[in-house]
């Protein structure tokens, strides 16, 4: 798979952010050296092996939005139980919660 070396660095970044706070799919991908590598950084989250056993319920979008139903709910849940912060419009509270890396 083409995306296999690129879905390697996102994995590394990801399994790095800590308890309770989160990082966007964009900061991800700036991380990275493209910015524009954000819906990647979302690809990967989804073809994620269950065996790395990422917190992948810690990357979110720009905003603060979670990813769509069902998983929303669930990574609603696990944020919630980490701790972290949302504001009206169930959005995470970046400004408090967001991971600089």
């Amino acid at each position: 798979m083409a995306h296999q070396g690129l879905f390697k660095e996102i994995y590394a970044i990801v399994s790095e952010i800590p308890y309770g706070q989160v990082m966007t799919y964009g900061q991800i991908a700036g991380l990275l050296g493209n910015p524009r590598f954000a819906r990647r950084v979302g690809q990967a989250m989804y073809a994620a092996p269950e065996e790395l056993n990422l917190p992948c319920h810690r990357v979110v979008k720009a905003n603060g939005s979670l990813c769509h139903p069902p998983f929303g709910e669930l990574q609603r849940e696990l944020l919630g139980a980490e701790g972290v912060g949302f504001l009206p419009g169930n959005r995470v509270d970046l400004l408090n919660y967001r991971w600089r890396g």
